[in-house]
């Protein structure tokens, strides 16, 4: 089986996959990780993120393995790891660039589905459910206001310990305009926009616990299985 979770940044998508298929026993696919590995790589290397062609041979020629875990999984690029490389300030300002091109996209397909094979997965990013498996058996589509999202965001970005929340008050303030911007970049790309799957259950994450949003989740791979 395969569950789809799509939705924007900070809307929840990762905790929630991760704590769902710990529940379900599934694997857990976080396709984003592959596209801030490419973003990340890009810059490390020093290729003009404005530079299509380039990037788009950069995502071809690079080899990139997602590892699920436990704690989220693991990803390398050309066997080097980037788990926490990608996860930066400077390449959630950049990623949105980099996945919107098609050729990017269309490197990243293969290796996205190829994690699914033979396994119960529980996949999460922003085209699972209209691209990547559009035949997942459950489809959810998360949202959360974008100032919850940004905290959410930080929070993560410290690892959720944060003795003074208001001395990153202006780090949650940077990180939601950042939201906003990819927001509108992911809505607007020309291939594979951030859109709720027709079939997609919405969820907004706001006012629930990760336990609730969870419970929701799973309730709907319950209906599916007993259909």
């Amino acid at each position: 089986m395969i569950i789809a979770i799509d939705g924007p940044a900070g809307s929840g998508k990762s905790t929630i996959a991760r704590e769902l298929s710990r529940r379900l026993g599934f694997e857990k696919l976080d396709t984003g990780a592959m596209y801030r590995a490419v973003a990340f790589t890009a810059l490390d290397r020093g290729i003009d993120l404005d530079d299509e062609a380039a990037v788009d041979a950069l995502a071809s020629a690079i080899t990139i393995r997602f590892t699920p875990g436990e704690s989220g999984g693991s990803i390398t690029v050309d066997d080097r790891d980037v788990s926490r490389e990608i996860r930066t300030p400077l390449v959630d300002a950049n990623v949105s660039k980099v996945s919107a091109y098609p050729g990017v996209r269309t490197a990243m397909l293969e290796p996205q589905r190829a994690v699914a094979q033979n396994h119960d997965v529980v996949a999460e990013g922003r085209d699972i459910g209209t691209v990547v498996f559009p035949d997942a058996e459950v489809k959810v589509f998360l949202t959360a206001d974008p100032r919850v999202r940004a905290q959410r965001r930080v929070l993560q970005r410290h690892g959720g310990d944060v003795a003074d929340a208001h001395a990153l008050e202006s780090e949650v303030a940077e990180t939601l305009a950042s939201i906003e911007r990819r927001d509108a970049l992911d809505a607007s790309r020309d291939v594979a926009p951030l859109v709720a799957a027709p079939d997609a259950v919405q969820i907004d994450s706001t006012a629930f616990t990760i336990d609730e949003v969870t419970d929701q989740i799973a309730d709907l791979v319950a209906q599916k299985r007993g259909a």
